[in-house]
Formats: structure tokens, sequence, C-alpha cells
């Protein structure tokens, strides 16, 4: 183990690799996540897999968590994680969580290259913080690949509607800082990519690389009979329990279903963790709804999936307009209809997969979840989605142009 007095830093595994087509040594990629550990970014993890399977050494530099262990040992992968960052409480918190973070990974980059060469830095954003590293990175030869998840200002937006407007320029001074330095940029949705391409992104270099579902791993799950006692139906949510992703409007919505629409046989599972996590339990406590809510926290895939392939209905409660949530895509790979707010990117995306509701209005969710639960209409839209995960939404179908953005030009 490295230790700083900062940062600790351990390396788990540095495989020699099984060499690229046309050279002489592995190709390397380093990865740097910064808001999750890697054990609990799908994302990250199914491009990992596909690098590694690609023949790359891959180096991922991360928070050390417990959900890390599985990978500590996997051949051509080094790990190099960090001493957490301090808990953000408001939007000072993020800055000294985001400086913490930064100081670590530029500790563990630094000598991850003073063993070996990079030939591709990825940035999995946001936080949109790393141009000082992608600039020293560029200069020792290494290709800067930006993979962004979401947008900083939309996201303060959501978090906090009251942050000062001067948060706001700095974090798009950031932006556009970050698309001058990136060599290539991945996004997750065409809202984003354009944003991006606004933000001074050339239009060839920012590509869409969708966040589907493996689905070779969907189709092996099998439902489980002990998620559901007889005679009850089973609506699931998946998520990050963040201020932007709405978890505190689901007691309402559970309470208007079991008790206003008077449908106490409707159970509901929700599964994930993050900030709200607690304050969701004490709410579902102090409605008298814990009979019919199951808030387990972050569980394994294999557990999700168990849930989807087990559930009557799908259930997306996020407000953000600019979000292409992962949890729809994975409704759609199970064939799962679901009922959901009326969003543009979400729209984009499940249109005739989902019932769509306006926006905030959580009383209609409700009456729609229970009508579709109900109605005929289910396995017609989950048909819709599962399709359109086939064709072009599952992670399979990404992975040539991600392979695209990080292998030797």
């Amino acid at each position: 183990m490295l230790v700083t007095d900062q940062c600790d830093v351990r390396r788990a595994v540095d495989g020699e690799g099984s060499g690229m087509p046309g050279g002489d040594r592995p190709w390397h990629v380093a990865a740097v996540v910064e808001n999750v550990p890697y054990g609990q970014d799908h994302r990250l993890r199914k491009q990992v897999d596909a690098m590694l399977a690609a023949g790359f050494d891959v180096s991922v530099v991360s928070m050390r968590h417990e959900s890390n262990r599985p990978y500590r040992g996997q051949p051509h992968l080094t790990l190099l994680e960090h001493r957490p960052p301090p808990e953000p409480s408001g939007a000072r918190g993020y800055l000294v969580e985001y400086a913490w973070s930064f100081a670590c990974e530029a500790v563990a980059l630094a000598r991850l290259r003073l063993r070996r060469r990079i030939d591709v830095l990825q940035l999995c954003q946001p936080p949109d913080v790393y141009v000082p590293l992608a600039r020293v990175m560029r200069w020792a030869g290494a290709r800067v690949v930006v993979d962004q998840r979401d947008l900083m200002t939309e996201l303060l937006a959501a978090r906090y509607p009251g942050a000062p407007r001067a948060m706001t320029a700095v974090l798009r001074l950031l932006e556009r800082w970050t698309q001058r330095v990136a060599d290539r940029t991945l996004t997750v949705n065409e809202m984003l990519r354009e944003r991006l391409v606004s933000a001074g992104g050339r239009p060839e270099n920012v590509s869409v690389v969708w966040n589907g579902p493996v689905l070779s791993r969907v189709d092996a799950a099998r439902p489980d009979g002990t998620l559901r006692e007889p005679g009850t139906r089973l609506v699931v949510w998946v998520g990050k329990m963040g201020l932007q992703d709405g978890a505190a409007l689901l007691p309402e919505l559970v309470e208007t279903v079991v008790r206003t629409l008077d449908r106490p046989e409707v159970r509901f599972a929700f599964l994930g963790d993050g900030e709200c996590l607690d304050d969701l339990r004490a709410e579902v406590t102090r409605r008298g709804l814990d009979p019919w809510v199951t808030l387990p926290g972050w569980v394994a895939e294999e557990t999700v999936f168990a849930h989807l392939a087990s559930a009557d209905a799908g259930l997306d409660i996020s407000q953000q307009d600019e979000v292409t949530p992962v949890k729809a895509l994975e409704y759609m790979a199970f064939g799962l209809p679901f009922v959901c707010f009326d969003l543009a990117e979400t729209r984009r995306l499940a249109s005739g997969a989902a019932v769509l509701v306006d926006a905030g209005d959580v009383a209609g969710l409700a009456k729609a979840l229970v009508e579709l639960i109900d109605g005929p209409e289910g396995p017609a839209l989950g048909g819709v989605g599962r399709r359109a995960v086939e064709e072009r939404l599952a992670w399979e179908r990404q992975v040539p142009s991600y392979l695209a953005a990080v292998g030797p030009a």
C-alpha cells in the first residue's frame, strides 16, 4: 500500500496483458471516477469488461469501498483506491469533496504514470474538475476521453435551486474548458450531446454511447418467488437516492396507491442507496407504510435483476429533463412496463414502452400505475421496450462505438 498524508492508494493487480494487434505491449487505459466507487459504477464496469475482452490493460482510480472487493484480483486490471472524501453537506461541502478527491486522484495517476505509460485517460464526469489533470496527461502522451454522464449546472439546479449564479457560471466555464482539452467525448443521450457540442466540443468527436444493460445478463435472470406473497403485486424502483433523483416523492406515491386508491395488495421495492436513504426510511415509517415498502439499500445486480424479473411494473419519479434514466433502460430490457413523468429525454427513450404523466403530478402517477397493473396494455408496452433494447440500446450494441473511442487510433 502507498500512503501519503492525504491519500492512500492500493494497487490490486498489474497484469502484463495479452497485447494488442500491431503492438509490442498492451494498450493501457486509465479511468478516473469520483462520485461512486468502482464496484457500484455499472457503466464503468461494463466499459472495463469490454476493454479487458479486447486485450487492453486497464487501471481505475476510485474511492475505496467494500463493493470494490470482487475486482481487486481481476487479471489485467489495476485498481487504485483512495480514502473516501468527507460526506458533503451543502454546496460548499461538495467543494471540499472535489478538492479531496482531486488531490488523491492526482497522486494516484502520477504514481501510475511513473510505473508505466498511459495511452488513454478516461474521465468519468461529473464533476468537471479534471482539466488540469487532462492537460498534464496529454503532455505526457495520453489521449483524453471524457465520459460525460450528467451536466453539472443542471445537477446543481436540481439539488440546490437557490444556488448562486456565480456557481452556475463557473460550472459552465469548466464545461467549456473540458471540451477544449478532450480528444473525444462520450455521453448518454442526444440532449447531452447537443449541449456539449454547444460548449465547444467538435461534433465529430462527441458521440452517444447509451448506458443500456448487458442483455446476456438480463436474459440469465430468473424470477424469485420469495420476493412477493401470494395475491400481491410488485412495483420496483431502482437507482441512486440523491436530492436530484426524486426519491422524496416515493412515500407520497405509495400512500396514494395503498390508501387513497385502496390498493393494499400492491407492494413496493425501492432498491438503491444514497444520501436520501435514511430520510426515506424514516418517512416511510412515519407514514406507517413499512408493511408495503422494502428498502434494502444498495444490492448487487443479481438481486436487482431478480426483482425486475419478478415485478408487475416499474416506476421512475425523476424530474430531470436532460437525464436518460438507467432504470428505464433496465425496465425495458426486462419487458417490464413502467410509469414515469413526461420529460424530454424519457419521452425520447421510452415512448411506446411506458405510461407518461405530467411532471410533478404524483397523484396522476399513482393512478396511472394502478391502471397499468390492472389493464391489458402492459405486455404490449413491455414488448416495445424490449425490442428497442435488443435493436439499439443494449450494452452489446454500444461496445464497438466505445472501443473505437478508447482504443488505438
